[in-house]
């Protein structure tokens, strides 16, 4: 299959666009510009494709609404900025969406929240769900309470990480550059664009340097570093520009349109060789011969399936999963709490809210979260 068919394929997308694009290089934010994008989305949902936007663009929303004219430098003045362009952010897209009869839910993350494995299941869950609804995630960093996020963060490393946490098939970053150059083009005339490169070739990070504007704390190489970080999942990136005639639609057609960075492992393939390879295992679950059965054959582990549950353990900690006679068979993170999963061992799934009085996930681990060991 080649590459701008793979592209085509794509079930799952999540959408990037940079504050240079969403307020008009800081004059505000762009109304006509996020209507489009609008349109462009939803017809993406129209072709059963699932969409997540990752928007920058709160810090300079607010120094527009503010008044002030260069980004400050002071954390407190930072966060205050976010506050106020968070407003007008989510005004604007809700807006924008539902002309098209789609809704949409702000969601702010830190990356704290995506390292920490319970609010890592806790935020895909509900990521999850809302694509399950039709609804459009729009996410972006929480800068009104964190402070190394805004000091030496970036939308894009956010955009990368989100496509691992939804599992994507394809990170689309949008610009104000037609895409990445073999240097800089506003420098130098003699640059040309790169269609196509491997994900992670380290030649890419030296031709983009350079940094962003005012209005961004991201350059280039923040989104070539990304692209490598989405490859790890199994997501290609595309680096485009946002002001391209519809090109959301053109790229779900299968035009080349800006620079594709391919990654090399299919998503489920790369997902599951990070549960195998990088996770400390925190407990130990045992089960019966059927649920190891059920878990060869590429199924959820259930609650019923459970015989014993071995070590201390938070919701979201990374367990093994071995035979009766001992034998590791599988690994993955697990829905509940040690405490918790020993209470609902060996009982139907529709039995855990009953017993705990509430209810996370029907599994004790989903197959999306879980690697078999052969």
């Amino acid at each position: 299959m080649s590459m701008p068919t793979r592209i085509a394929a794509a079930r799952r997308l999540v959408v990037k666009v940079g504050s240079a694009l969403v307020t008009n290089n800081g004059a505000g934010l762009d109304l006509p510009a996020i209507d489009e994008w609008a349109r462009q989305i939803a017809q993406l949902r129209k072709a059963g494709k699932e969409v997540v936007l990752v928007s920058s663009g709160a810090i300079a929303c607010g120094m527009q609404r503010l008044g002030w004219t260069r980004r400050p430098h002071a954390i407190h003045e930072l966060q205050a900025a976010a506050a106020v362009g968070q407003m007008g952010l989510a005004q604007v897209y809700e807006s924008a969406f539902v002309q098209h009869g789609l809704h949409t839910a702000q969601i702010l993350l830190t990356h704290d929240d995506l390292a920490d494995r319970k609010r890592y299941l806790n935020a895909r869950s509900t990521l999850t769900t809302l694509l399950e609804l039709g609804v459009v995630p729009i996410i972006n960093e929480n800068d009104t309470v964190v402070t190394d996020e805004i000091k030496f963060g970036d939308n894009d490393t956010l955009g990368a990480l989100v496509a691992n946490l939804v599992e994507a098939d394809c990170l689309l970053i949008l610009t104000d550059q037609a895409g990445l150059y073999t240097a800089d083009p506003r420098k130098d005339p003699a640059a040309t664009l790169i269609a196509e490169a491997r994900a992670g070739d380290a030649t890419l990070e030296t031709m983009a340097g350079g940094a962003g504007t005012q209005y961004g704390k991201g350059g280039m190489i923040t989104k070539v570093i990304a692209a490598k970080r989405a490859a790890r999942s199994g997501a290609h990136t595309i680096i485009a520009s946002g002001r391209e005639t519809d090109v959301m639609p053109r790229l779900a057609r299968g035009e080349r349109v800006g620079t594709l960075l391919l990654a090399e492992t299919p998503p489920l393939a790369a997902r599951k060789q990070w549960l195998a390879d990088h996770l400390q295992l925190n407990g130990r679950l045992t089960l019966d011969a059927g649920a190891a059965k059920a878990l060869a054959e590429g199924r959820s582990l259930l609650p019923i399936g459970v015989i014993d549950v071995q070590g201390e353990f938070e919701r979201g900690a990374a367990v093994a999963c071995v035979t009766e006679a001992g034998q590791e068979i599988a690994r993955g993170l697990i829905n509940y709490g040690s405490s918790d999963a020993r209470r609902i061992a060996r009982r139907a799934s529709q039995d855990i809210e009953e017993i705990l009085g509430y209810v996370d996930e029907p599994e004790m681990i989903h197959r999306d979260n879980l690697i078999v060991i052969s």
